[in-house]
């Protein structure tokens, strides 16, 4: 069958597109974005893409076309597919359809943390002999693709509640039907499609309908919102975990201060300790939550915590890229306040002493639309330095939103300009951390290169 999937350069989308190729399929695509790491992904993978989204890409016409959720009515190759009667889906359905089909899904959910817990609960699994199958919303360093269709019964998914297509408004994740599934945790975000919380909640209370008895909820106990999705229902068993405390089903601590040892136990079952390369109460979090759902598949407490001392984290997630002159840089994709705080927090224990040094680029669509503007600058209250992208299109409100931090903050509309600041003002020992959930216009590129011609 040839199938041909529009958006392909998408991270999801170039998922589908490398586990339709490995289910034999014939597979080509379409984009009006291609670059890195997907693009060189296909590419490795003999996957011809198409530049643009004109209507000459279906000549011949594909027996499937799978549509990506950023196309809309009145894009030339949309309207083509629907002119000539050409078969379409989602990226959801046809892998609900193809792939995960009588498989044991375990689907990890909520606002945070997504990616990494799906590759850490991915690795776990490999470890332990599953070879297992998943689809992931970034690149795990462990495996360097985001997508497998694996070698056994498992398949790890990223469960993203963001809209299925522009024909099928429920979340991605309803297609999805997995006996195991991972509720991080559950704030406000996505504010282009959802009009409050309760719509957010709505579409999650959809996921737990499709959860079966036999199923296994685990939950992060401290997220009040979770708490309320599970009292609009749930028929499913739930399994709680939480950092410190001695009442859920699933508990861990770190054994020192810089956070590089952690303890896991399962109530009644085995405790393990060891260590790792990841830091911050957020990620044990996604830990013990993978850990928890690899319970599943028979992995023992003391197998996963052996695998996660080999996990090598997840591009752009915290990816320390650079080190020059005694200054660290990293690449992270936070864009909301919560993630911008934790991440922030989890850096000033693992390196206690130096400073925190942060330069955002407010990109996502909530970001713009100024929903987060009254928590911005409590998330960054404990950086020593935040130099900022203001886009010009941006209301004035959120420059109000930001002048608590005072002198610490460094408001800049040019990219260039952002970096020969960050240039001026680095010492040695400070560790700088680019946020974005886009490409910064190469701004940590280019202080990367400027650093090492004058230090």
């Amino acid at each position: 069958m040839h199938i041909h999937i529009f958006g392909i350069c998408g991270t999801f989308m170039g998922g589908v597109a490398a586990l339709a190729k490995a289910a034999g399929h014939r597979v080509s695509g379409g984009d009006a974005n291609i670059y890195p790491p997907m693009s060189t992904q296909l590419k490795s993978l003999g996957i011809a893409v198409h530049d643009g989204y004109d209507a000459d890409q279906l000549e011949p016409a594909p027996d499937c076309v799978v549509i990506g959720n950023a196309m809309s009515r009145g894009n030339a190759a949309v309207e083509a597919v629907l002119d000539r009667g050409i078969p379409y889906t989602s990226g959801p359905q046809w892998l609900s359809e193809h792939v995960l089909k009588g498989r044991h899904v375990i689907a990890v959910a909520g606002t945070h943390g997504k990616t990494t817990t799906a590759s850490m609960l991915a690795w776990i699994l490999e470890e332990a002999g599953h070879s297992p199958g998943f689809l992931i919303g970034g690149v795990p360093a462990n495996f360097d693709v985001t997508a497998r269709y694996g070698e056994s019964k498992y398949f790890v998914v990223e469960a993203d509640e963001y809209d299925t297509a522009f024909f099928d408004k429920r979340a991605k994740f309803v297609h999805y039907r997995p006996d195991t599934l991972i509720l991080g945790n559950l704030e406000f975000d996505h504010a282009d499609i959802y009009k409050d919380l309760k719509a957010i909640l709505w579409q999650f209370h959809q996921l737990l309908r499709t959860i079966p008895g036999r199923g296994r909820i685990i939950l992060n106990s401290a997220d009040e919102n979770l708490k309320t999705l599970l009292e609009m229902g749930c028929w499913s068993t739930t399994e709680s975990f939480g950092i410190g405390k001695s009442d859920e089903d699933w508990t861990a601590r770190f054994l020192d201060a810089g956070e590089r040892r952690i303890s896991v136990s399962q109530r009644g079952g085995a405790t393990a300790e060891g260590s790792w390369q990841l830091g911050g109460s957020y990620n044990l979090e996604n830990a013990l939550a993978a850990i928890a759902a690899a319970k599943s598949a028979g992995v023992s407490v003391q197998q996963a915590v052996a695998a996660l001392s080999r996990f090598k984290g997840v591009k752009r997630r915290l990816e320390r890229t650079a080190t020059v002159a005694d200054i660290a840089i990293y690449d992270d994709f936070a864009h909301h306040p919560t993630a911008i705080r934790r991440t922030i927090t989890g850096l000033k224990k693992r390196f206690p002493g130096q400073r925190i040094v942060v330069a955002l680029e407010p990109r996502s669509n909530t970001m713009k639309l100024g929903v987060h503007n009254e928590a911005l600058a409590a998330s960054l209250e404990d950086a020593s330095l935040a130099c900022v992208y203001r886009p010009n299109d941006f209301a004035a409100a959120f420059d109000d939103c930001l002048a608590s931090l005072g002198d610490r903050l460094h408001l800049h509309s040019d990219y260039d300009e952002l970096v020969a600041d960050l240039a001026a003002e680095l010492q040695p020992g400070d560790q700088v951390v680019f946020m974005s959930n886009g490409g910064f216009g190469s701004a940590r590129q280019k202080l990367t290169g400027a650093l090492q011609k004058t230090r």
